[in-house]
């Protein structure tokens, strides 16, 4: 099972060697990579657990088409075959 972690800190409570931290206390959680995303007062973190779908196109977090949206999720997406069939094909 992935681990996800973060943080929402308008104040700036929280840093990212804090959200760091988090990752790396999941570990366990999701050995195969890791990954962050960090915006003014926000961090995401996931630890990945690949199992299903092992190519570096499923990494986390993950941004939409447009990049305007990121998230970070803990299960498996069931239709995604038919959402793959959508999404725009991916050289390399």
């Amino acid at each position: 099972m992935c681990g996800i972690s973060g943080y929402f800190s308008p104040t700036h409570f929280f840093t990212p060697e804090d959200l760091s931290i988090m990752i790396r206390s999941q570990h366990h959680r999701g050995p195969d990579s890791e990954g962050s995303f960090i915006l003014e007062g926000l961090g995401l973190g996931h630890n990945r657990l690949s199992i299903i779908d092992l190519s570096e196109r499923a990494a986390q977090p993950m941004h939409s088409a447009n990049g305007r949206y990121v998230m970070v999720f803990n299960g498996e997406v069931y239709n995604a075959p038919e959402i793959s069939l959508l999404l725009p094909k991916q050289s390399g």
